[in-house]
């Protein structure tokens, strides 16, 4: 199992997905994902292994880079993934990967669906 949490140390439900994934005994490989941004293509499969119609699933819409940007009315679904990729404040969080499926640990127990 080659398991990888997209992570903010910062960020409490991003630490209890962390420890939940811990305590089930995976050692996820993790990416703190502000520090090492993703890439548009790593953004775009995320998209995808979470099902998500839109980019705009996968952002955070209450960030003050969300506003200053006008994302709002953005429909252009390459815009937005080059918006998070330029601006990694944008992904939500957290996010696991695992075997081609991904989930958003929001809650933290949404993860165990792809282990």
């Amino acid at each position: 199992m080659s398991v990888t949490i997209y992570h903010n140390p910062r960020c409490s439900k991003s630490r209890e997905t962390l420890a939940l994934l811990e305590s089930n005994n995976v050692q996820p490989s993790v990416v703190e994902y502000l520090k090492t941004p993703l890439n548009e293509q790593q953004i775009s499969t995320l998209i995808s292994q979470l099902g998500f119609t839109s980019a705009r699933e996968l952002m955070r819409t209450k960030e003050d880079i969300y506003k200053e940007l006008e994302l709002k009315n953005e429909q252009n679904e390459d815009k937005l993934i080059a918006a998070m990729a330029a601006n990694p404040k944008l992904i939500e969080r957290p996010i696991v990967e695992n075997n081609g499926k991904a989930a958003l640990g929001r809650p933290p127990e949404n993860v165990l669906s792809v282990l």
